[in-house]
């Protein structure tokens, strides 16, 4: 492919991870919850096709049934990207979709939290199956030499494009008064801009795209989903999988709980917390390159071998030595994770795209990320119930590091099979 789509698959991470950072990461759970606890208040209770639920409850039903919805999409958008639509289709139908549902999440009051979580269902389930396109791109615009380095800086790209438009927000937020507004507009005006900004910065670099004539295909949809089992008769591709949902699933969980460790057990402000965040997205644009670089050096395998070690490195320090009410320590972890984070992402998609069968990515991709998504609780399931069983925050994080000495056994016994191959 051309510079040009080099450029607009840059582009696209700067534009989807707005939605990440923005909705997902910040502004939608809290303010969805507060509507819901204001229509439990008003009306006695939350419904859900009659059923009732827990104000509090509904933002993570959401994300489950966005990650549901991915898991019956996913196999189809592979089977689409690589054949009768194309990447760049997939791509735009889903900015398309995703971009519109979030810009209608300006329209979130109360009296229709029902309506915020069915476009949080559509939006991430529309983001959540671009991403399967996008990662199969990267075969198609960088030769294997320099995957490493590609790979490396479309994450960079993301981090720096969430970071801003998130950045802006949050300065939004804290004028609200200044300017006349409410804090509920603040919250919707910032929900909408991750919607107006994903679309524009996807659709300007991608429908300049020379557009591609679309694989003729014999397979079937059902064929190919079905033929989603030949994976279990390619041992490396199988292993390096294994390896990702392990280790892949301990980063999610340490992410996802690090502001709820942070306040509950360290008892900082949300300031630090909000602080905290921009500062994992400033520092892991630097996280990312770096370790494209040093994995010219010497390989992506053992950067991402040494980021897992770091990880635990991570956790250790955190149980034992992070003092409770330490800002300065807080923030030093965060860009310690930042810097890891970032390398641990570009380096386990580079090393994946490298073994995937040529013609067939974005099908391999649709099982990368079903990998990805679809053992999303079992990191929360290990830390809930060591919390419960020990009372300690500290003890909970610890017992997250059972994810990254599998992962890092799987990933020897991947590397092993590599060597036995070649």
């Amino acid at each position: 492919m051309s510079s040009q789509s080099r450029f607009a698959w840059y582009m696209y991470d700067w534009a989807s991870s707005a939605f990440t950072t923005t909705v997902i990461t910040v502004f939608l759970g809290p303010y969805l919850t507060s509507i819901a606890q204001t229509e439990v208040a008003t009306f006695g209770a939350l419904y859900v096709f009659g059923i009732p639920i827990a104000p509090q409850s509904l933002f993570p039903y959401a994300v489950s049934s966005s990650v549901f919805l991915q898991f019956l999409l996913l196999p189809i958008i592979g089977y689409a990207s690589d054949g009768p639509l194309g990447k760049r289709a997939v791509i735009l139908m889903c900015t398309a979709i995703g971009a519109l549902a979030t810009i209608g999440m300006y329209w979130i009051e109360s009296g229709n939290a029902m309506l915020g979580a069915l476009l949080f269902i559509i939006a991430n389930g529309a983001y959540g199956s671009s991403i399967v396109a996008y990662n199969a791109m990267l075969n198609d615009i960088a030769d294997e030499e320099s995957r490493d380095q590609v790979s490396a800086r479309g994450f960079a790209i993301g981090y720096a494009g969430g970071g801003l438009l998130l950045l802006l927000n949050l300065g939004l937020y804290l004028m609200k008064d200044s300017i006349g507004i409410s804090g509920g507009q603040a919250v919707r005006i910032s929900l909408a801009s991750a919607g107006v900004w994903w679309g524009i910065f996807t659709f300007i670099p991608f429908l300049r795209i020379p557009k591609t004539q679309p694989k003729k295909t014999n397979e079937g949809i059902l064929i190919s989903i079905s033929g989603m089992k030949e994976i279990f008769h390619q041992p490396r591709i199988l292993l390096f999988l294994i390896a990702f949902l392990l280790f892949n699933d301990g980063i999610q969980t340490v992410i996802s709980m690090a502001a709820q460790f942070g306040s509950e057990e360290l008892k900082l402000p949300l300031e630090t917390l909000q602080v905290s965040i921009l500062l994992v997205q400033i520092i892991a644009i630097f996280g990312a390159l770096t370790f494209g670089k040093l994995a010219q050096a010497s390989s992506a395998l053992n950067m991402l071998m040494l980021s897992l070690f770091l990880w635990m490195s991570i956790i250790i320090y955190a149980y034992a030595f992070l003092p409770p009410g330490s800002s300065i320590h807080f923030y030093v972890l965060s860009a310690v994770i930042a810097l890891v984070l970032g390398g641990s992402q570009s380096m386990a998609r580079s090393i994946y795209s490298k073994i995937i069968p040529a013609g067939s990515e974005s099908r391999y991709f649709g099982i990368y990320e079903l990998t990805d998504r679809g053992s999303s609780w079992l990191g929360p399931l290990l830390f809930g119930i060591s919390l419960q069983l020990s009372g300690s925050y500290r003890s909970a994080l610890l017992a997250l590091i059972v994810f990254f000495l599998l992962g890092i056994l799987f990933l020897g016994l991947f590397a092993r099979k590599t060597r036995q191959e070649t």
